[in-house]
């Protein structure tokens, strides 16, 4: 799929190597990508707002 893919919350975690545990503590402390939340409260991450959280994190050096 493109950028406007909809990633589930274990599909995010399982690209990064994360606990689920670990990304809804990011998104408490607002620190994960941002997400849309369904109407039955479910979340999803945009590919690109992943991406683009992921390019934000590079290191500059």
């Amino acid at each position: 799929m493109g950028a406007d893919e909809k990633l589930t919350v274990p599909e995010v975690c399982e690209e990064l190597k994360i606990a689920q545990s670990t990304f809804y503590e990011w998104r408490a402390k607002r620190r994960g990508p941002r997400c849309i939340t369904l109407a039955n409260r479910q979340l999803r991450v945009r590919r690109s707002e992943l991406d683009r959280w992921l390019t934000e994190r590079e290191d500059a050096a």
